[in-house]
């Protein structure tokens, strides 16, 4: 699950900033990476210490049960990491995971959603039940990305306290995106930016209700949904269509790139996160790292990690998202301060800190040969 572009958003950033974190503090233990074809080149091995392997199949599948399995044993690893619950359940290797959120659990409405056929969907409900059962109460130790996550773990399952390490995600400065066009995107000034995927819990579907209330007062300003073009995308552009949203008012980029990412962030007129539930949320504080207005949800994670530095909505409440919007672009005032707050409170959040308190975790919790 290396680097946002294959691994998913911000689970595929979290892998890639833990791992290049590890190879500058860690010169000591031995590390495997394991990689799909898609990102293998992508990791590049700067010590002695590293060592990385293709394992070229899909997460969640049934066929990564036994291909990790046995890419796991032969690598003749005394401890695993796994960066996420999809983890190989019959291993016998030693383990930690980390536990995003729980939002399948959380979330009911998300859990029911699918692209899949029911019976396929039914399938992988049963195995995602099995995995993370197993991934919580097989592992040595648990780390959570939030104060939220770790609550919604001890909700969900019968496990101590002290069994949850809660270790906050870093975050580090968006690219400049010089060079970048925007209208060479399709992006035209002045915009309302959202990043990150397009599934159910993200509450994309209100915030387009929203927007289509907002759009009459500021016809001129444009909604820009930057993730991966997929079938929940498509189903946001024919609920575009029946609220009546001129197709020039909305513009989906698929997968941008990080030079892309960093001009969109630093040219938005606010960044909005509706999401119900959030585990953490990096875009909002890359948003904050840029100096931009932010709106998100008053939910989950959200307030402890964002604390006062941003303007929040209920997320069930169409009208206070549309008003947030507009007071965006109307009434700067309310925004005071917000900048600042913003740019103290990133510094609060490091790859660097992260990476040390998970390594400590693997001392603390791993074989005793390590």
């Amino acid at each position: 699950m290396f680097g946002p572009r294959v691994g998913g958003g911000g689970l595929g950033r979290y892998v890639a900033e833990l791992v290049n974190h590890l190879q500058e503090i860690d010169h000591e233990n031995e590390y495997v990476i394991f990689l799909k074809k898609e990102n293998f080149h992508e990791f590049v091995v700067k010590g002695p210490n590293f060592s990385k392997r293709m394992v070229d199949v899909h997460w969640y599948s049934l066929k990564e049960q036994f291909v990790m399995l046995r890419e796991v044993t032969s690598a003749k690893v005394h401890f695993m990491h796994y960066p996420h619950w999809n983890i190989p359940v019959f291993s016998p290797v030693p383990f930690i995971v980390t536990i995003h959120d729980l939002i399948l659990l959380d979330e009911p409405r998300s859990a029911r959603t699918t692209t899949k056929g029911t019976l396929i969907h039914g399938i992988k409900q049963v195995g995602f039940r099995i995995a993370l059962e197993r991934a919580v109460h097989g592992s040595r130790h648990i780390i959570a990305i939030s104060e939220a996550t770790k609550r919604s773990i001890l909700n969900h399952f019968k496990v101590k306290s002290q069994k949850i390490t809660v270790i906050h995600n870093g975050v580090t400065e968006p690219a400049s995106g010089k060079g970048i066009s925007l209208r060479n995107l399709g992006v035209i000034e002045p915009y309302i930016l959202h990043i990150g995927n397009h599934y159910p819990h993200k509450n994309l579907s209100l915030l387009l209700d929203a927007f289509a209330a907002f759009l009459p007062t500021h016809p001129d300003v444009q909604l820009v949904f930057a993730g991966k073009y997929d079938e929940f995308a498509k189903r946001l552009v024919a609920q575009a269509d029946t609220l009546g949203i001129p197709r020039e008012s909305l513009r989906f980029l698929n997968l941008p790139s990080d030079d892309e990412l960093g001009a969109l962030y630093r040219n938005t007129s606010l960044l909005v996160n509706p999401s119900r539930i959030e585990g953490f949320g990096i875009p909002p504080l890359e948003a904050l790292y840029c100096g931009v207005k932010v709106m998100a949800a008053n939910t989950t994670s959200m307030p402890e990690i964002l604390k006062d530095a941003v303007r929040y909505i209920d997320p069930n409440d169409v009208e206070d998202m549309a008003q947030v919007m507009e007071d965006a672009f109307d009434k700067p005032e309310l925004w005071k301060g917000m900048k600042e707050k913003g740019k103290e409170l990133v510094k609060d959040y490091d790859w660097k800190k992260a990476a040390k308190q998970t390594l400590e975790t693997y001392l603390l919790h791993g074989p005793r040969r390590l």
